[in-house]
């Protein structure tokens, strides 16, 4: 009787210790529960060297990710729907993103063969002029996005093909490092969005716990 009231006793310990871990792992899951829209990863990952072109035709590679912190979004600017939602989600946001001059936005075209630098500084400050806009051939393409967690793929034949790919924001530290991401959810009651309050201050909790 007496040991069986011990193995009792011994196992609402080890049980109690199981939910204190859980607990404290949980509350300790670099603060992602706190975000609304966004995801902070476990560890920041080195983004591999690349090399890209701006809508300048200037040279964009890993240098330039260095000091600010970057959200990328990933279309082409012949997207019907996706795309222009998104930047001017970003453009109605980036005021308050923008707050300390630490954010900048950068759009990466994965249609390299129509979007000209010329084509992408038009698309890009349509939205706003301080918005970059980069391409690359698909080598390089290919293997950023695949480290940035994100997809594309050329749909259908002929000059009017169109691009199916990831519709996340991803967000790189200033270190260059991807940190997070911004993902569309849904209300049950229209379309996966990125709602832009959700984001505003989803990243003001990024750069706050940094």
């Amino acid at each position: 009787m007496k040991k069986s009231w011990m193995v009792a006793v011994l196992l609402l310990v080890g049980m109690g210790g199981l939910v204190l871990l859980t607990y404290l792992g949980d509350t300790g899951d670099n603060h992602s529960s706190a975000l609304d829209t966004g995801y902070v990863f476990p560890a920041p990952k080195a983004l591999p060297p690349f090399k890209l072109t701006d809508q300048q035709g200037q040279a964009f590679d890993n240098e330039r990710l260095m000091g600010k912190w970057s959200l990328i979004f990933l279309g082409y600017t012949s997207c019907p729907d996706i795309c222009p939602t998104t930047m001017s989600k970003l453009a109605a946001a980036y005021p308050e993103l923008n707050q300390e001059n630490s954010v900048q936005v950068i759009f990466l075209s994965v249609d390299p063969a129509r979007d000209t630098p010329t084509r992408l500084a038009q698309y890009a400050d349509f939205f706003h002029p301080d918005f970059l806009a980069v391409t690359g051939e698909h080598s390089e393409l290919y293997s950023l996005t695949r480290a940035l967690g994100m997809v594309y793929t050329m749909v259908g034949d002929g000059p009017d093909y169109q691009v199916d790919h990831s519709a996340s924001i991803v967000v790189i530290s200033p270190k260059g490092e991807r940190y997070a991401v911004f993902k569309p959810k849904s209300d049950g009651q229209s379309i996966p969005q990125i709602r832009n309050q959700a984001l505003i201050s989803d990243m003001h909790l990024i750069r706050h716990q940094y």
